[in-house]
């Protein structure tokens, strides 16, 4: 039997292509200049053994004053030789670089969290593996947080290996100015964290590594409640001090919302799996979840939002950390947008047959939190084909569709790209 990650619309492209001669329906706004990538597991051979496992390609279109230009998907470049070097010692260059594309101090980073990222260029050349100027001697999440105000990025890498995990801080400019060692018990998959004005938030989740799935050629993690759940709370203007953990129920989280500072309590919302006991997949649902820690009491509370299948959350990136009001997920048809602060929320759904990617904020003016657009992809399973859908994110109203005569396969993330000024 085949695996799911290697048919219909999460099977892998054969070729990379250039597409020019776009078709649009609706009208997309005049000043609409940059380029949205996703990044999304392709593997090479045409086979893998873990969705999560492909050589990472990225799917591009440019726009230029309203005008969609391009699409292309190019593999990112990267060393597979081998995760050891011949002594023994870890090779960070060798990545799949699938997870995620992001920019930091002039830089564009194709991630993967087993690795140091890739840099590569905005038509979606491959630079090479980029480690902070030797600074760097771990791998990086696919999820680094950038502050808004200060310019700062956090991050953090997690191994197999002691230290399982490493959090880090580069300035502004591009710098790694900082990096500590977490103590926790084992080895968890740490893929998402979050930032506040004041702390960082760490996941230790009960998805452990397990050496003895390693030569099985698939992810080595498995779920085992048993080893419990916890948020951790780190100061930011204390990075050195000891992590406050806080207790909660055991359960998983791929992706966060956001989270903000209120007071002596910190507020973070995301999409809970309540296991991932089926290592296929197949049964695995998420929801959309806040936990609100008040750190002068030492609790924690749980609360569910809503009873939809939502994942891929997304704010408008600008107001991370300082308290974002609408979020937005996507379900295996449709668009959901949650008011984070009732867990009300307003849906727009695709139709029979077509199902969307993660939809990244694309802001229309300066003010953070004001008005923008959604943007990403959708496979229609009639067609075979996928489009790059742009919404309204205050009323999901589709304003336009993107018509790519190629299909882009299920992907992870990605985001708007603007020109420079």
């Amino acid at each position: 039997m085949t695996a799911y990650h290697l048919t219909g619309n999460y099977a892998p492209v054969a070729h990379e292509t250039t597409e020019t001669a776009l078709a649009v329906t609706g009208a997309l706004p005049r000043d609409l200049t940059g380029t949205y990538i996703r990044n999304g597991p392709n593997p090479r051979s045409g086979t893998s053994g873990h969705w999560f496992l492909g050589d990472g390609m990225l799917h591009g279109v440019r726009f230029e004053e309203g005008r969609a230009t391009w699409y292309r998907n190019r593999w990112v470049d990267t060393d597979r030789s081998g995760i050891h070097r011949p002594d023994g010692t870890r090779n960070l260059r060798s990545a799949a670089a699938n997870t995620h594309v992001v920019r930091h101090a002039g830089r564009m980073l194709a991630l993967v969290e087993s690795s140091f990222p890739y840099e590569i260029t905005p038509d979606l050349g491959t630079v090479g593996p980029y480690d902070f100027a030797g600074r760097l001697g771990t791998p990086m999440t696919a999820h680094p947080k950038a502050d808004p105000v200060t310019g700062e990025l956090h991050f953090f890498g997690y191994s197999p290996l002691p230290p399982f995990l490493t959090y880090h801080r580069a300035d502004a400019a591009g710098n790694l100015v900082h990096s500590r060692e977490i103590e926790v018990p084992r080895s968890t998959m740490m893929h998402d964290f979050q930032l506040t004005e004041r702390h960082v938030l760490f996941f230790d989740l009960p998805v452990v590594f397990d050496m003895a799935l390693v030569d099985q050629g698939t992810m080595p993690y498995r779920w085992d409640p048993s080893c419990g759940a916890r948020i951790g709370v780190l100061r930011r203007d204390a990075p050195d001090t000891p992590v406050r953990w806080f207790e909660i129920d055991p359960c998983y989280v791929f992706h966060t919302f956001a989270a903000h500072d209120a007071g002596d309590t910190v507020v973070l919302t995301a999409t809970r799996f309540a296991d991932l006991s089926d290592r296929t997949g197949a049964t695995n649902t998420a929801v959309a979840w806040r936990w609100t820690a008040d750190l002068a009491a030492g609790t924690v509370r749980g609360e569910q939002l809503d009873d939809r299948e939502a994942e891929f959350p997304r704010i408008d990136d600008r107001l991370a950390g300082r308290g974002a009001r609408f979020g937005h997920a996507v379900g295996k048809d449709t668009l959901i947008r949650y008011d984070l602060e009732t867990g009300d929320a307003a849906v727009h759904a695709y139709g029979p047959g077509r199902r969307p990617d993660e939809m990244a904020f694309v802001p229309s003016t300066a003010d953070a939190g004001g008005p923008g657009l959604l943007m990403g992809y959708v496979y229609d399973a009639a067609s075979g084909t996928s489009d790059l859908v742009v919404h309204d994110a205050g009323t999901l109203e589709q304003v336009a569709a993107v018509h790519l005569p190629v299909r882009v396969p299920f992907g992870f993330h990605g985001d708007w790209f603007a020109d420079p000024a």
